[in-house]
């Protein structure tokens, strides 16, 4: 099994074609969400799911580049709406009203990753057994959040997030992957945090990677990023993306 995923994946990127990519809708109570699905369509085999989760902002150009990216890679890629209505913006009081209101509320993130989660899982070229999510800033918060209630993905990618956790202890039921990438001096996420997440995985016996990246900040990934606490590092985006494909090979070739 593991030489046939990594011979899929490898051979989905080496047959190229075009990249595909479609916006879609779907529905969590009475919200509509939008969701942008990308892959190549050289081929109508099922192949492993990426879920993307998007930054603060809302789903704009960062996630769905990302989601290219994945798609060129061989994999089925999903950036999500983790806000409703197709909400984006570029102002920072509303964008953190709008994270707020996701991050204080475990139960809400999870049911709209969940409806998130089931649209993807019945696409004709998912492979609903092989699946993992990657966020950035908020978004990596979130794959971290659901990780810990234990939603059916395999693994979790964090790139410069959140670390604290609004998910009661006894609640928590982490299983998936984790790799944690993380800005050595960003200034969002206070040393405590880095120590309090690396106690609870060890303590949960998780199978868990953190990587550190030296003089990057938040939003390392992220080239519209340009300010003291928030700032785009080639480097550091180079090296956690690798980091990153590599996590996935071995997840869904293990």
């Amino acid at each position: 099994m593991t030489t046939m995923l990594l011979g899929l994946v490898a051979a989905l990127s080496a047959q190229g074609g075009a990249v595909k990519r479609d916006t879609v809708t779907y529905r969590q109570g009475d919200l509509q969400f939008r969701g942008y699905v990308a892959h190549l369509d050289a081929t109508t085999a099922k192949r492993p799911v990426v879920m993307i989760v998007h930054d603060w902002w809302g789903l704009g150009d960062h996630a769905r580049k990302s989601a290219g990216r994945l798609a060129e890679a061989g994999y089925l890629a999903f950036a999500v709406g983790m806000y409703g209505e197709g909400k984006l913006t570029r102002d920072a009081q509303e964008a953190g009203l709008w994270a707020g209101a996701v991050r204080s509320a475990p139960a809400v993130a999870e049911a709209r990753f969940r409806a998130a989660l089931d649209h993807i899982g019945a696409h004709p070229l998912a492979d609903p057994t092989r699946i993992a999510a990657i966020g950035y800033c908020f978004g990596g918060t979130v794959c971290l959040e659901v990780a810990r209630l234990g939603v059916e993905v395999g693994g979790v990618v964090s790139f410069h997030g959140g670390l604290a956790s609004q998910v009661p202890p006894e609640r928590r039921k982490l299983r998936a992957r984790v790799l944690v990438l993380h800005g050595a001096d960003d200034p969002t996420v206070p040393a405590a945090h880095v120590q309090a997440l690396q106690d609870e995985l060890r303590a949960a016996k998780a199978d868990w990677h953190m990587v550190s990246y030296g003089n990057a900040v938040h939003s390392f990934t992220n080239v519209d990023a340009n300010s003291a606490s928030s700032r785009y590092d080639a480097k550091a985006d180079r090296r956690s993306w690798e980091a990153m494909t590599e996590f996935l090979r071995e997840l869904f070739g293990g």
